[in-house]
C-alpha cells in the first residue's frame, strides 16, 4: 500500500474553517478532494486536543551517544592526520561499538570537525619559545615610531615549480593555529635560486641572488660589506639611528661575523630564533612570490626567474611593506598571547 502524502497545516487549516462553518464531513470531502476518513480524522482529533496542526516527530534516535561524541572527539586530537576510515576503526575497536563510515564523518560534521590543510609553520623548541615571548614582552610597548628603525633582511629559496606537499588535519574552526594542527617546516630546501633581500619603513632594499653554498666570509663580504653597509649608510643619514636585524642562521652568528659586525658598528637587533612570524619581510617574500606567479608567462629557467624576480620587487609599493611594519606591534601581541608559540602570522 502506498502511504499518501501528509496533508499541510494549511489544508488542516482549510477543513477546519469548513467544519466550523456549518459543512459536513461528505461536504467538506467533496469540497477539498480528500478522502471521508481523513476529514474524520482531522476533525477529531481537533475535538479532543483544539489543534490542527501536526505535532513534532522525536524522529530516529542518535547512533552516537554524549558520551561516544566525547571519545571521539578524545580520538581526534590524538590522531589529527589520519583519515576518516582510520578513526572509524579506532572507535569501532576501543569502544566495541558497530557503527559506520559515514556516521563517524557526520557526527564530525556535527561537531564542528573538518579535513583542512594543515598550516606550515616552523616547529618552535620550549627554550625557544620562552626567548620569544620574553622578547615580545620586551617589546610590547613599543610605538610604530620604534618599528621605523628596523631593518629587516632574510634570505628566500624561489623556484620554478612550487610542491605544496599538503597535509590534512582534523580540526575545530577556532583550532587553526593550535601547536598541534601545524606542520612544522624547515627553511630552505628545494632547487631553485636563493634571493637575500632587505627593507625598512621608509624603502626596499638591495635583491641579491646568492649561488652556491655560502660560509661567513662570503656572507661578509659578498652581502654585508658590498650591499648591506651602503644601504645601512645611507638610510642612517636620511633617516637617523637604525637597528638591523637578521635571523640566527650560523653564518649571522658566527665569530667571524661578530667581530665584523662589531668592527663595523652595525647595531644590531637581538633576534629569537625560530620566528619567521615576527619577521615582516616573510610576507614581502610572499607578495613576491604572487607576483611572478601571476605572470602570463613564466620563466624557463633560472636566469629568466632572477631577472623576474629584480622586476617584481622594485614594482612592490610603499603601501605593501609598510603596512606590514605597520603590523609589528600586533604580531608582539599575538606572540605574548600565544605564550611564545608560532602564530597566525
Amino acid at each position: 500500500m502506498v502511504k499518501k502524502k501528509e496533508l499541510s497545516d494549511f489544508e488542516r487549516g482549510k477543513i477546519i474553517g469548513f467544519y466550523e462553518g456549518g459543512n459536513s464531513e461528505r461536504a467538506i470531502s467533496k469540497k477539498t478532494g480528500h478522502g471521508k476518513t481523513t476529514i474524520h480524522n482531522i476533525i477529531t482529533k481537533y475535538h479532543e486536543t483544539g489543534r490542527f496542526t501536526v505535532a513534532s516527530r522525536s524522529g530516529r534516535p542518535k547512533k552516537l551517544t554524549e558520551r561516544d561524541k566525547r571519545h571521539l572527539k578524545t580520538i581526534i586530537t590524538q590522531n589529527r592526520r589520519e583519515p576518516v576510515a582510520k578513526i572509524h576503526e579506532i572507535f569501532n575497536e576501543s569502544t566495541g561499538n558497530e557503527v559506520s563510515n559515514c556516521t563517524i564523518r557526520r557526527t564530525l560534521y556535527e561537531m564542528g570537525y573538518h579535513s583542512r590543510t594543515a598550516l606550515r609553520k616552523p616547529n618552535v623548541s620550549e627554550a625557544n619559545r620562552k626567548i620569544r615571548l620574553n622578547w615580545a614582552r620586551e617589546r610590547c610597548l613599543w610605538t610604530i615610531d620604534d618599528w621605523k628603525k628596523i631593518v629587516w633582511s632574510d634570505e628566500s629559496r624561489f623556484t620554478l615549480f612550487q610542491n605544496d606537499g599538503k597535509i590534512q588535519v582534523w580540526r575545530l574552526p577556532k583550532e587553526k593555529y593550535d601547536i598541534n594542527c601545524l606542520v612544522p617546516t624547515v627553511k630552505h630546501g628545494g632547487g631553485g635560486i636563493m634571493m637575500w633581500g632587505c627593507f625598512s619603513w621608509y624603502g626596499l632594499g638591495p635583491l641579491i641572488r646568492i649561488d652556491g653554498r655560502v660560509n661567513s666570509q662570503r656572507y661578509i663580504e659578498e652581502i654585508i660589506g658590498y650591499h648591506l653597509i651602503p644601504f645601512l649608510e645611507e638610510f642612517e643619514e636620511e633617516n637617523g639611528e637604525y637597528l638591523f636585524q637578521q635571523d640566527n642562521a650560523p653564518i649571522h652568528t658566527s665569530a667571524q661575523t661578530r667581530i665584523f659586525i662589531e668592527e663595523m658598528e652595525i647595531n644590531l637587533l637581538p633576534w629569537p630564533g625560530q620566528s619567521p612570524d615576527l619577521n615582516p619581510i616573510e610576507h614581502l617574500w610572499d607578495e613576491l612570490e604572487r607576483r611572478i606567479r601571476a605572470k602570463r608567462e613564466h620563466p624557463k629557467n633560472l636566469g629568466e626567474l632572477e631577472v623576474l624576480l629584480q622586476e617584481c620587487w622594485l614594482q612592490i609599493s610603499h603601501e605593501v611593506y609598510q603596512k606590514l611594519v605597520n603590523s609589528m606591534q600586533n604580531r608582539v601581541r599575538e606572540v605574548i598571547k600565544a605564550k611564545g608559540y608560532p602564530t597566525r602570522y
